[in-house]
């Protein structure tokens, strides 16, 4: 596939956030709010304790890379989580990946957040993507499904610190 990188916007904004290209300016915060258990917990690929360091890497390496696009979420100025396309050469179909900070859960931020990248996507000419999350994790579930997605299957988790653990896959197609 080629990226598709090119095609998506640096910046999207809706009612209550900006999602914008992560900076250097939002690692004390990002470390302050992924430095916890429970988010990493749910993520395959986050580490735990998380320092500074960890998203000085993700900003300077990760975060705009060769297989991934990523947007800082912002409320009113403050960074309150990351969403990412995933795995942008290595599968035709990309992946949408996430986490907010606990004390923005349950607020609706993730599913806005979500609905803007999927409008993203959409806009830039793919033709689907994918989810997963853990099969205990109803809140992402149902984050996703509120985006649009559509439950395909479960399984054990395909990477990282989900390998092995209750995944449910998910799936999006956009009408061409």
């Amino acid at each position: 596939m080629d990226s598709i990188t090119h095609r998506l916007p640096a910046s999207l904004e809706t009612d209550r956030l900006v999602l914008t290209t992560p900076t250097l300016a939002h690692v004390p915060q990002m470390a302050l709010l992924a430095n916890n258990r429970a988010i990493y917990e749910v993520l395959a690929r986050l580490p735990h304790p998380y320092a500074e360091s960890d998203g000085q890497f993700f900003v300077e390496s990760i975060a705009r890379g060769e297989t991934e696009f990523a947007w800082s979420i912002l409320r009113n100025g403050t960074y309150i989580g990351v969403i990412s396309l995933i795995d942008l050469k290595a599968d035709p179909e990309p992946a949408i990946g996430y986490w907010l900070g606990e004390p923005f859960w349950g607020q609706g931020y993730g599913t806005e957040a979500a609905l803007a990248v999927v409008g993203a996507a959409k806009a830039a000419g793919l033709s689907a993507l994918r989810a997963t999350a853990l099969t205990s994790n109803a809140g992402s579930r149902n984050v996703l499904r509120k985006a649009g997605f559509v439950e395909t299957h479960e399984g054990p988790g395909p990477l990282g610190t989900n390998a092995g653990k209750p995944t449910t896959f998910m799936r999006l197609e956009f009408d061409q």
